[in-house]
């Protein structure tokens, strides 16, 4: 079997790798778990001096890395810069901070000395999506490697070249041999590659389906897993709010990677009194928007990833209308090869169409109308997704007493919902479980244990 990478941009092929047989993934499980056996016994100080310099290699590469990105699934490059950036950071956060988060937790009791120490579990799979190939990757790989795991990588077929590279980084920063592998296999493998003995568990990102199936297969075969699913992020716009503020925010969370991000503000939750201002303005900004060639450094919106999501998303759009949403902007294909949708922009959005009840997975916006702010956190938390949420209003205690009844595994006031290593992130209901990031994540693939020690 083949997997091929194709230019969004323009559907050309940019190159074809040979898929790995299943033998050929066994034994890279097999080679993980081998430096595991070393790896774990690594000081924190080695750990950390190794995950520093792949912080730096990042930052030395990130134009390379960000061309990359744009030629594979089409990130604007400008963001592919910040996104590789980011990755560096999230490497220094876990290098400077993982003993102190690991270190262990002494507890009195009537024993002589008792405390919880946090081991590494062992090989780790994470299945990883093609949105942010290398943030979403490295976000899962700093804490797991500094804990000392190690982690086997099954990466969307779509974003090959990045899949290899994020390897050949962490092999090029000296870290020992097998303790990160990327293997380049299809979906049919992965509940083979969960299964094998020597894994002991699964993180996925990506979408609910997705990651029910998986969470199936890693629970029958007791294989501890963190989801991080789809989200329909809410964004609620009260009558006090700093009106300019919330719609350049509004607006750039809802294109941040062309619209393709599970914490992208989706719903767009607005009280009456200021309801016409907030969609004039709304509309006008996404208007404004440069969509092109993401190899282009003044490109804001670039293709979608692959042309089978933007038909997708295109029918949910239709589907919508078709149940009484009112298109405002966009909302037609583009001509020509790439697979491009524009900035779209819906109102009157109302339970029963997809644009409410679904994720849109792109450049498509949905204005709700809300009566006051009772009724705006209720249709917010209407909602089968819990991944982020926002609230904008001048009044910051309320915004706070308003993000504590959001129902969402992040809830942020006058600001988009953004993720950062310092913090723990993920969801709730249908967007998942467990969490990463921040002391909690690195938590996450660690083996609490008790030790009780008695004269």
């Amino acid at each position: 079997m083949k997997i091929k990478s194709i230019n969004p941009a323009n559907g050309e092929t940019l190159d074809t790798y040979d898929e790995m047989t299943p033998e050929e993934a066994a034994a890279a499980v097999e080679n993980a778990h081998e430096a595991w056996t070393s790896w774990r016994q690594t000081p924190f100080a080695e750990r950390g001096r190794l995950m520093t310099r792949a912080g730096l290699i990042l930052r030395e590469r990130k134009h390379e890395l960000a061309k990359l990105m744009a030629l594979e699934m089409g990130k604007p490059l400008t963001q592919g810069i910040a996104e590789a950036e980011k990755c560096a950071w999230v490497c220094n956060y876990y290098a400077d901070n993982a003993e102190v988060h690991l270190a262990p937790d002494l507890i009195k009791t009537e024993g002589s000395k008792s405390y919880v120490a946090f081991e590494p579990l062992g090989v780790v799979l994470a299945v990883m999506p093609w949105n942010f190939p290398l943030w979403q990757v490295f976000r899962f790989a700093a804490p797991a490697l500094m804990a000392g795991n190690t982690g086997v990588l099954k990466h969307s077929s779509n974003v090959p070249g990045c899949a290899l590279v994020i390897e050949e980084i962490f092999r090029q920063a000296g870290f020992p041999t097998g303790t990160f592998r990327t293997l380049l296999i299809g979906s049919r493998q992965v509940q083979a590659v969960i299964e094998h003995p020597r894994m002991r568990a699964v993180t996925l990102t990506g979408s609910t389906p997705a990651g029910k199936s998986v969470a199936a297969q890693a629970g029958a075969a007791l294989k501890k897993t963190v989801l991080e699913l789809g989200g329909s992020d809410p964004y609620v716009v009260l009558e006090d709010a700093d009106l300019d503020l919330a719609i350049q925010t509004c607006v750039n969370s809802r294109l941040i990677n062309s619209g393709q991000s599970c914490i992208n503000a989706k719903r767009f939750v607005v009280v009456e009194p200021i309801l016409p201002a907030f969609t004039e303005g709304y509309v006008a900004l996404m208007k404004s928007k440069k969509v092109g060639d993401p190899l282009l450094k003044e490109t804001e919106v670039g293709p979608m990833a692959r042309h089978d999501l933007r038909d997708e998303l295109h029918q949910q759009v239709l589907a919508s209308i078709k149940h009484g949403a009112r298109l405002l902007l966009g909302g037609e294909v583009p001509s020509g090869s790439g697979a491009y949708y524009p900035p779209t922009v819906l109102a009157d959005v109302r339970p029963g169409m997809p644009a409410y009840d679904d994720e849109l997975f792109g450049p498509v916006a949905a204005i709700i109308r809300a009566s006051n702010e009772q009724d705006a956190v209720r249709i917010a938390n209407d909602s089968v997704f819990g991944l982020g949420a926002a609230v904008f209003t001048r009044d910051v205690k309320r915004g706070e007493r308003i993000a504590r009844e959001l129902e969402a595994g992040s809830t942020f006031v006058n600001a988009l919902v953004a993720s950062d290593p310092r913090l723990p992130f993920g969801g709730i209901k249908q967007s998942g479980y467990g969490r990463e990031l921040g002391s909690y994540g690195i938590r996450e693939f660690v083996n609490v244990k008790t030790v009780y020690i008695k004269n």
